[in-house]
Order: structure tokens, then sequence, then C-alpha cells
């Protein structure tokens, strides 16, 4: 079995200001960093350093060489990873004295995925594999509908929520993970349990994990649900707290844990993840995970 993440890769300039900038207001910034991001990159990175063999597939623009070279020093596979003319995407993110932030996303060489690059790709993957997905690049409707052909399992991370994921076929995805917001866009309810029942009705077939914010994180199955608590920190930026979850909970899942475990170390992963600055910087390795002792918010 091997597992391929089909995803984004970002240059992030991460900008700490005072508090989130407003309609028409102009703020100082405290300085300006610069990361190795993406919802695609960040989550290939928290498989590696949960343990997995991933490979990353996308495209960078000709800037995006240190994207590459990240992934490589975190020991994500880059086989599939290419270089094309023009800009890598990046993303302008404010983080304030709190750790939130807020994201302006530019695509660049994300959004120029094509059919012959996917089948490039997918080719050297076959039934059983495991294909990770989220929505900061284009055609995802053409790549999920070619790799549940080819008999892959398909975990997806509706992220962000957009007209693009309504062209696909949700019902061929066999896990989703996604937040409180993301939930309420896919079904119309804003009540999680709500949101859940209408998800088991949608796919009924699919595991579902709900991310709570503050109020933890809910696992459904056919076995039915099962309840995660957050872990105690201060936290400092929290711009890959939910890519480390994911990927921290996809490799619970392939290495055979439970749920209940699986959600148990995804939550301590990005609790961990959220005390340090950055994206990609900020996952932990599955060591650090395990030895770390943390208290659960009751």
């Amino acid at each position: 079995m091997k597992v391929l993440n089909f995803g984004s890769l970002n240059l992030d300039y991460v900008y700490p200001v005072d508090h989130i900038i407003l309609p028409g207001e102009t703020e100082p910034a405290g300085g300006v960093t610069l990361h190795c991001g993406g919802k695609g990159l960040n989550q290939s990175i928290a498989l590696a350093k949960a343990g997995v063999p991933v490979y990353h597939a996308g495209l960078v623009g000709e800037e995006g060489q240190v994207l590459i070279e990240t992934c490589l020093k975190n020991g994500v596979k880059t086989d599939y990873i290419k270089t094309i003319s023009g800009r890598s995407g990046h993303t302008i993110i404010q983080v304030d004295r709190h750790g939130q932030n807020s994201i302006l996303l530019f695509g660049g060489a994300n959004r120029r995925i094509t059919e012959e690059f996917i089948e490039e790709v997918l080719k050297d993957f076959e039934k059983g594999d495991i294909l990770v997905l989220q929505n900061e690049i284009n055609l995802l409707d053409r790549i999920i509908d070619r790799a549940y052909e080819k008999g892959m399992r398909i975990v997806l991370n509706p992220s962000p929520f957009d007209e693009a994921l309504k062209k696909c076929d949700l019902k061929k995805v066999s896990l989703f993970l996604l937040n409180e917001i993301e939930a309420e866009q896919m079904t119309g309810e804003k009540e999680a349990e709500r949101a859940l029942d209408r998800m088991r009705e949608l796919y009924p077939e699919a595991g579902i994990v709900l991310t709570l914010g503050a109020l933890g994180s809910v696992w459904q199955g056919k076995e039915g649900r099962i309840r995660q608590g957050i872990y105690q920190v201060k936290a400092v930026d929290t711009t890959a707290a939910g890519d480390t979850f994911t990927g921290y909970f996809i490799s619970s899942m392939i290495g055979g844990l439970p749920a209940g475990e699986g959600l148990s170390l995804a939550a301590k992963a990005s609790a961990i993840a959220v005390t340090r600055h950055g994206a990609a910087d900020s996952i932990p390795l599955k060591e650090e995970v395990l030895k770390t002792e943390l208290k659960q918010k009751e």
C-alpha cells in the first residue's frame, strides 16, 4: 500500500499583528517571516513526521525549489512534484497576539494542474493505495474520479469549501476530515450533532472526523460516535493546527489504531503545533508527541 497526497505547496508570508486588520484599517506589522506551507504540503509533512512514507504530487513555480527542499528535509517523497513557469502559490498570513490567524491565498502553480499531469501521477498507484486531498488545487473532481476508478481509498479535507467541491462526486470519498464551518457549508446545519446526522445521511459509507475548536473533535463511523477533548497549551500560532491533526489522524488509521486513540494522538500533535510559529516547521515528530505529557482540558 502506498500513500499519495495530491495537494498544494505554498510560500507563506507571515506578519505578526496586534489584531486582525479591519476593513479600511492600516496597522503596522511586527515583522515578516517566510515559511513553507499550503494545506497539501503541511499534511504531507504531518504524515511523514507521524511515520508514514508519503508521496506528494503538485506543482511549484520558478521560485519553488525551497518547497521541494522542505519536503525532502522532512521525509516527504518528491517524485511527483513538478516545476513550471510562473509563480508558486503563496499566502499572506496575519497572526494576532492571541495566536489567531487570517489568511489571504493566491493559488499560483497550485491552480494549473492538468489532466495530463493527473494521469502521469496516478499511473503509478493502484487499488488499495490511499489518496489524500484538500481543495487548494484545481481539477479536484477529475482527480477523485480517476482515483476511484483505480480503486484507491480517498481521504478528503474539504477546505476551503467552494463551488469547485460541488462539482465533485463526494460519495466516492472514504473519509472526510472537516471543521465545524466546513460541516455547515456541506450540510446546511450549524449545530454539530445535526451536521453529523446529515453527513451520515449523505455519505453513509464514509468515516467522518469533525473538529470543533475548543470543544475537541468527534469521530463518526458505522460503530457510532467517539469524542475527544483538547489538550491544554498556550497557543502562539494556529496556522497548521488543522493540517497537523489531519496528518496524524490519517497516520493512526493507516497504523490500525482504534478511532478514539487516533483522535487523542491527533489532538496532542496539533496542541504541540500551536505552541510554535509557522506552518510546516511547527509540526512535531511522532516521538515527541508520544513522550510529551499534556493535560486534557476539562
